[in-house]
């Protein structure tokens, strides 16, 4: 089948779906993610199983749009007010989804897993370290859809907001960590601190980099050609050097979505443009790459995979979603924040996609979890599916409890 026709499809069902959602009162995110389920190969074979698994630079394009949207709202001016409860929140939030996860999946991965000769210090302790590790990092795309679709402005949105873009970094400095302790438990050798540390900071310190680097150039290169900022200029200079950012991130394997990210703090907090560059994303390409990542995030689901699993998936979802609770109302009592942000914060922090699913694809390729790699990406790409399903919902019920939508088309 040609693949025009197919992307043609996509897109269209998406929108189709979008519409149908905001018919019921629900997100557009929804929407598009029930278009992509209902197109899964492993569903109606409409879409070649071929197709699907060739579509990683769209996701990969389409996530580093979403990233820099989510840099271009960090504009440090508008978050000052707002900055200690952001990071007290950030912080508890994301250690005590790592903590509840990690703790609870130990006692319940020996009842779900079946491996010969499986026992705790080799297979059980090590796969809820990396379970753990994954339930950090919060996907702001979905809830950033929510809030550009009800034009939601406020305190629980600034820090919803806020946290879902800081707390990936705690999420890789975990899985930097379960992912130098996790092998050793499980081949029974032993690893250095030192390997771990300089792992973390190339990880997170390169990204930064990265993304400061063409964040700068960026802004040059637009300052250079501010008399011919024509709305196509802007738009051919975010998607040149945006690819290049996300696109030698890879290259050099350092966070890709991080280095994205930064790049767009950068532009809104040492750009003049800074309202006409976001603005023209939001109007122009933010709607076709909703559609195209969230639906092509459906497609990917093995749904055999996912009934398997469905156990243990839907246990991941509970134990990360009472860590994210008690976490967010840990930090926002700690940091006396307002009551509407310790009441209706956490409710845009369940979405969980994205980092997460490359993180656990990255997981995959080590040699060490031969036994565990296909049940691990089962569990997170399924609860990836009901965290976004799932997620924007309860982000536009807190949202509008909040006070704070302005819109609902």
């Amino acid at each position: 089948m040609d693949p025009i026709f197919v992307f043609g499809v996509i897109v269209c069902v998406g929108f189709f779906f979008a519409g149908l959602a905001t018919r019921l009162n629900l997100p557009k995110v929804t929407g598009y993610i029930l278009a992509g389920i209902i197109l899964n190969p492993n569903l109606f074979h409409f879409v070649p199983a071929e197709f699907a698994k060739q579509t990683a630079p769209i996701t990969d394009i389409a996530l580093a749009f979403i990233t820099f949207s989510v840099g271009g709202t960090l504009w440090f001016k508008h978050i000052k007010s707002l900055g200690r409860s952001i990071l007290s929140i950030t912080f508890f939030e994301a250690e005590f989804a790592f903590l509840t996860v990690g703790l609870c999946s130990a006692f319940v991965v020996p009842f779900f897993v079946h491996v010969p000769n499986a026992s705790w210090m080799t297979v059980y302790i090590p796969m809820s370290l990396l379970l753990a590790c994954l339930a950090a990092p919060t996907d702001p795309s979905a809830t950033l859809a929510v809030i550009h679709q009800y034009k939601a402005k406020g305190p629980v949105s600034s820090t919803i907001m806020g946290v879902a873009a800081m707390d990936d970094v705690l999420g890789i400095i975990n899985y930097s960590l379960a992912m130098v302790v996790a092998p050793a438990l499980i081949m029974q050798i032993s690893f250095s601190v030192g390997s771990f540390a300089a792992n973390t900071l190339f990880v997170i310190g390169g990204a930064i980099l990265v993304g400061v680097i063409t964040g700068i150039f960026f802004n040059l290169v637009s300052a250079l050609v501010r008399k011919k900022h024509t709305e196509g200029v802007l738009i051919i200079l975010v998607v040149g050097l945006l690819s290049v950012c996300f696109g030698f991130a890879k290259v050099i394997k350092v966070d890709a979505l991080l280095a994205s990210m930064v790049m767009g703090i950068v532009v809104v907090n040492f750009n003049k443009n800074r309202d006409q560059i976001f603005q023209i994303l939001e109007r122009y390409t933010e709607q076709l790459v909703f559609v195209l990542f969230f639906t092509l995030s459906g497609m990917h689901l093995n749904l055999q995979v996912f009934i398997h699993s469905l156990g243990l998936i839907l246990l991941f979802f509970v134990f990360r979603t009472l860590g994210k609770y008690l976490g967010t109302l840990t930090g926002a009592v700690i940091s006396k924040a307002p009551e509407a942000v310790r009441k209706y914060t956490v409710g845009g922090l369940i979405p969980q996609g994205g980092i997460v699913v490359g993180l656990a694809l990255t997981m995959k390729d080590h040699p060490a979890f031969g036994d565990i790699a296909d049940l691990l990406i089962s569990i997170i790409i399924g609860s990836t599916v009901i965290h976004e399903f799932i997620g924007p919902i309860m982000a536009t019920i807190a949202l509008k409890k909040a006070g704070e939508t302005t819109a609902s088309a």
